[in-house]
């Protein structure tokens, strides 16, 4: 049975309204009654019945016109109209159901008309149901665009907090989704040099980068801290593994880029080949993938070794996400690797590499399929460009003065720990020195570096005479390294505070069998090797600085006025 419903009746013969009226009102609905079109508009707009009985012949206005006034006047509520006519040409019959929703011949028949009142009943009760469902999932999703635009503004934040808009940055991200499931990261070092990583993890939009949050927060707050590439990946993996459900996983590059070393290392885990591009030479060097993606692998099986390469002044890396090579036409065709060599070996100008690519790109292009994400670095000088000042969550009112302290790391810890963060932390507790902390761990890296690779493993730096002389270098560096069985590097610390001002004095001392001092310096007027700028870069950022007679060691002082 149907329910009670409000039914509008417009006849304009009286004995005709009067029949429908009982016929309608025996079957439990409350009628309204009009003897003309333009009176049942009226009466549409005043009452709002749920169905109408419409004459299609009437005087002043017919029911065709009163038909599409109603229709207008409802909205997007569904009124169902069933036409009243004598009328039996094709013609008229479908112009009915064109204007309207259905049509009863007359004489009336009580049972066929009670049977189109249920059905455009139900065809009524569906429409209402289903504009329901349909507000209801607007006002849904009106609520989970707001949710995931405040999350998104936070993920920006947190995401693209470091130095993208460095200078020798360019790059290009097209979200598939809100959420970009393609992460790029990019970071000064406290040493001076740059972290940039390029992430694309499993799927798009918000699953995608529920992920790239704490990886972005490992990240940066590492750098910052002086963590090294290797010790940066290994805790993002372990994050990743822990936090990730089985399945969602993050395929990235990392690469470490050194302007004062001109050293680049890259760690490759599932992305496609990134490009080094040696300008001098017209080489093209592939950065291959060599490991399973961060969030797969166990911490205690997973690889952190990295690839090592010089840079010389425009050299150009190229890192791009798998969407790049999967961006297909209207056809279906791949982009694929082929079509990128071929631009990226046609000869162009490196400073125009980019640009072409993207034509390359946007002429090929049919229909996006996944997140597309590419990064340009160029090797430039260290001075091309200001890094913002170490930022700190503390005054430093409370930093401690005068004071000394000495560490010394043994061969295990030389192995596997990485005093430099730990050092830097100590010092920039002492307020008067964080303007200086750039220059700080920086020397205190050359330092270091000199100490454990020349003097405890002992190797050569004019094995750097040349790229396979650089590999094989880092090569010997890794061997020795985890060969190490005794040893030591020890780094003494002494702070004194002076009248106007203070100075910090750091003294590092190895095991090694020592280096010939004088021939070191000399060879550093030498700049344009893979090698050598070490020493020079001491002097040039410290205040004094002085080595051992036995090349066993050196000592340096940072002096500062209040």
């Amino acid at each position: 049975m149907a329910g009670r419903l409000s039914i509008l009746i417009a006849e304009d013969s009286a004995a005709d309204r009067m029949l429908l009226s009982t016929i309608v009102s025996r079957q439990g609905h409350r009628v309204l009654t009009a003897g003309n079109g333009l009176e049942a508009v009226g009466l549409f707009e005043q009452e709002r019945p749920q169905l109408v009985l419409m004459d299609a012949l009437m005087p002043v206005m017919d029911g065709f016109d009163a038909a599409r006034r109603i229709k207008e006047a409802a909205g997007e509520a569904l009124v169902p109209i069933i036409f009243l006519t004598s009328l039996t040409e094709n013609e008229a019959l479908v112009r009915c159901l064109e204007v309207g929703d259905d049509f009863l011949a007359k004489p009336y028949n009580p049972i066929i008309l009670e049977a189109k009142i249920r059905a455009m009943d139900r065809l009524r009760r569906l429409q209402q149901t289903v504009v329901q469902q349909r507000d209801l999932i607007a006002k849904h999703n009106e609520h989970l665009m707001t949710e995931q635009r405040v999350a998104k503004a936070v993920f920006d934040k947190v995401a693209h907090s470091g130095c993208l808009s460095a200078a020798n940055i360019r790059y290009l991200q097209s979200p598939f989704a809100l959420f970009n499931g393609d992460l790029l990261l990019a970071a000064f070092k406290p040493s001076g040099g740059m972290h940039v990583l390029l992430g694309d993890f499993t799927g798009h939009g918000l699953p995608a980068a529920i992920g790239a949050m704490p990886l972005a927060e490992v990240f940066y707050g590492m750098t910052a801290k002086g963590f090294s590439m290797a010790e940066i990946l290994r805790e993002m993996n372990a994050k990743l593994k822990r936090i990730l459900p089985v399945g969602v996983f993050c395929c990235a590059t990392m690469l470490n880029l050194s302007f004062q070393r001109r050293v680049l290392e890259v760690w490759n885990g599932g992305l496609p080949d990134g490009h080094l591009l040696r300008v001098g030479t017209g080489e093209r060097v592939p950065l291959v993938s060599r490991h399973l993606p961060l969030g797969v692998l166990e911490p205690g099986s997973f690889n952190e070794s990295y690839e090592v390469h010089p840079l010389q002044p425009n050299d150009r890396v190229f890192l791009l996400s798998d969407g790049v090579l999967e961006t297909r036409d209207t056809r279906g065709q791949l982009f694929g690797e082929e079509r990128l060599l071929q631009v990226l070996d046609g000869g162009h100008a490196p400073q125009n590499l980019f640009d072409e690519i993207q034509r390359a790109l946007a002429a090929f292009r049919g229909e996006a399929q996944d997140d597309v994400s590419m990064i340009e670095l160029c090797m430039v000088e260290e001075g091309m460009f200001s890094r913002p000042p170490l930022a700190f969550s503390d005054s430093g009112q409370s930093s401690p003065l005068d004071w000394s302290a000495s560490f010394e790391f043994r061969a295990e810890a030389l192995k596997r720990f990485n005093p430099l963060p730990f050092l830097l932390q100590l010092l920039m507790e002492v307020r008067d020195l964080r303007t200086q902390g750039g220059a700080l761990y920086t020397v205190l890296a050359e330092l270091y570096s000199n100490a454990l690779e020349h003097g405890v493993l002992g190797l050569d730096s004019t094995l750097k005479a040349d790229a396979k002389g650089f590999s094989r270098y880092y090569r010997e560096r890794g061997e020795r390294l985890q060969a190490l069985a005794e040893g030591f590097v020890r780094f003494d610390l002494e702070l004194l505070p002076e009248a106007g001002g203070g100075r910090l004095r750091i003294g590092v001392q190895d095991s090694g069998a020592g280096f010939d001092v004088a021939g070191a310096l000399a060879r550093q007027q030498d700049c344009g090797g893979l090698s050598g700028r070490g020493l020079r870069l001491i002097r040039q950022l410290t205040d004094q600085c002085h080595w051992l007679s036995d090349g066993r060691g050196a000592v340096v002082e940072f002096r500062w006025s209040t």
